[in-house]
């Protein structure tokens, strides 16, 4: 039900863009978010956008990540700018509505000189 695409291998200082498509729920009324996982570490959030459009942007990719949501292409994207190498993860894609809560299949990020 989502769909992450976007990930890749580029160097330090440049810039991916992540998307993210939805089908089968009903994407207006779902929180959407970002989430990394590196390796050895434990999973963790990236962005959320609100279906009311509030952002909550981890700490680490302020100013440099931006989150965004297309409801009426029932996408959201992740535009991430001068990524660093300890960008590199796993992203996943995550749909949140009250007691229901869906992840993508995570896209590769590498970010490595």
């Amino acid at each position: 039900q989502l769909q992450a695409s976007g990930g890749g291998l580029v160097q330090p200082g440049g810039s991916l863009r992540l998307s993210c498509a939805a089908s089968g729920i009903i994407f207006s009324f779902h929180d959407m978010g970002w989430y990394r996982q590196a390796p050895g570490k434990q999973r963790e959030l990236v962005a959320i956008i609100s279906s009311r459009g509030r952002l909550n942007i981890a700490d680490s990719v302020k100013g440099r990540f931006t989150i965004s949501r297309d409801n009426a292409k029932e996408m959201v994207s992740l535009q991430m700018n001068s990524l660093k190498i300890e960008d590199t993860a796993v992203y996943y894609c995550n749909a949140h509505w009250v007691r229901n809560e869906y992840w993508g299949q995570g896209t590769q990020v590498t970010v490595s000189s």
